[in-house]
């Protein structure tokens, strides 16, 4: 594994946790900065890291990577910017909420790659296992998102 993979990687994992903290602390109304700014940053650079990694043409991460940057870029715009000021709070916690979920998302893609058992249960990733999984997640992130926006509206 070269460095910048390892940093990838790294970085990855501590976006998805610093989003867990987020996500959680959001279905309970508040917002604590420290998380979200980690948050931020962590899944800023996890998609800047995965674009100079070795590709010879446009991946699905490359898309992937982009539309979580423009979630971000909303996310922050609602958060900094407009304060979360009527229609701004719900964009907000959709769009931090996709965001997390889109890390998640690659997560389990890199998972059923690199780990040897979940290989073998969907080694083209178009097998049931991988769709179930891949379909608990969203639903679960469509949940959870819900729920913070409900919370938050208040």
């Amino acid at each position: 594994m070269s460095s910048l993979t390892l940093v990838h990687v790294l970085l990855s994992l501590l976006a998805i946790a610093a989003g867990a903290v987020v996500l959680y602390v959001m279905i309970g109304p508040r917002i604590v900065s420290r998380w979200t700014q980690l948050f931020f940053i962590t899944t800023a650079l996890t998609c800047l890291t995965g674009y100079p990694l070795p590709a010879d043409k446009l991946l699905p991460s490359h898309i992937v990577g982009l539309l979580t940057l423009l979630a971000l870029a909303a996310a922050g715009y609602a958060l900094y910017v407009r304060k979360l000021a009527g229609k701004w709070r719900p964009i907000y916690v959709a769009t931090a909420t996709t965001a997390l979920y889109l890390n998640v998302f690659v997560a389990v893609v890199q998972a059923f790659l690199k780990v040897p058992p979940l290989y073998a249960l969907a080694p083209t990733q178009t097998e049931l296992p991988f769709i179930a999984v891949q379909v608990i997640v969203l639903l679960l992130f469509i949940v959870w998102g819900a729920m913070a926006a409900k919370r938050l509206a208040r």
